[in-house]
């Protein structure tokens, strides 16, 4: 079987390595052009184009994908099939009509559940003690096309989107090779989604970081977990920014200072929350390594009754 590949972030690197090791023909890696990057803004490859040129494969970054050139290159390849993980781009009913199996996607979450460009992030904010990978096909929809075959994953109590994305990005490219076989063999059965059970998870934004204190304690662990590591959990205190790495709740409890207000330290600092208590376990402070929250604090000179905001 011919494949060709369309990718971009770390989360498709194991899928990608999943198809270079497998038996079929890998024909194309496709990506998304160089980006400046970091503080210089030189231009950076995606970690699928680099990880591809590692393996001795072209990759293709074109920055009009659905070009005329483009399209003829692809059919000149003719691959059987075009699977696509976190690729970043939406694919036209011209780019999907080419292979003859279609155009299948490796998606971090349980469709049609976490619909979109952030379901990771999202599956956590939302509470879900479940996610997954589920591979479908895709249609001129967002995330609509019916699914092949999911795989489940458990969300762990101190589950980051960082840490989060690398286990499912390894359940991924362990379903795509499942996949994969059972194209080969024939034993296909694609499944409609349940449009009652449909949420979305929108791609996050870099304000999105800014972290509310008036809310549940549980509520805002949740919210500096998501947000890890990009764009952070950030709050202001002597007005600067401060980068909340790791918090745990302490309780519901209602408490009598205002949300955001230093009440205690045991020794990190213990923040009032609406309701509720959380304790600042890593922090971030502006121009600075992030660090224990109790050294920070110590350094800092944090007093009783400040207040985070």
């Amino acid at each position: 079987m011919r494949i060709a590949f369309f990718g971009t972030p770390d989360f498709a690197v194991p899928s990608l390595d999943a198809l270079i090791e497998g038996p079929d023909e890998l024909v194309a890696v496709v990506s998304q052009p160089d980006r400046p990057r970091g503080r210089g803004l030189r231009p950076e490859p995606t970690p699928v184009a680099r990880r591809a040129r590692e393996a001795g494969l072209v990759a293709l970054q074109p920055e009009k994908l659905h070009a005329a050139e483009v399209l003829a290159h692809l059919r000149f390849l003719e691959p059987d099939l075009i699977v696509t993980a976190a690729f970043g781009r939406i694919l036209r009913p011209s780019l999907l009509a080419i292979p003859k199996h279609g155009c299948l996607n490796v998606h971090a979450s349980l469709l049609p559940r976490q619909r979109g460009a952030a379901p990771i992030p999202r599956a956590i904010l939302d509470g879900d003690a479940w996610t997954g990978v589920t591979i479908f096909r895709l249609d001129e929809g967002m995330d609509t096309g019916p699914i092949l075959m999911q795989r489940t994953e458990r969300i762990l109590p101190d589950d980051t989107t960082g840490s989060l994305t690398q286990r499912l990005a390894r359940l991924g490219a362990e379903a795509l090779r499942e996949m994969c076989a059972r194209i080969r063999s024939g034993d296909v059965r694609f499944v409609p989604q349940d449009e009652s059970q449909v949420t979305y998870a929108p791609m996050l934004r870099k304000d999105d970081g800014l972290c509310d204190l008036a809310r549940p304690a549980d509520q805002i662990d949740r919210f500096v977990r998501a947000l890890s590591p990009w764009p952070g959990a950030t709050v202001r205190l002597r007005g600067e920014p401060l980068r909340l790495v790791r918090v745990a709740p302490l309780d519901l409890v209602a408490c009598p200072e205002p949300p955001g207000t230093i009440v205690a330290f045991d020794p990190a600092p213990i923040v009032a929350t609406l309701p509720g208590r959380i304790r600042l376990v890593r922090v971030q402070a502006a121009g600075k390594k992030e660090m224990d929250a109790d050294a920070w604090a110590r350094g800092a000179r944090i007093a009783l009754g400040e207040c985070l905001t």
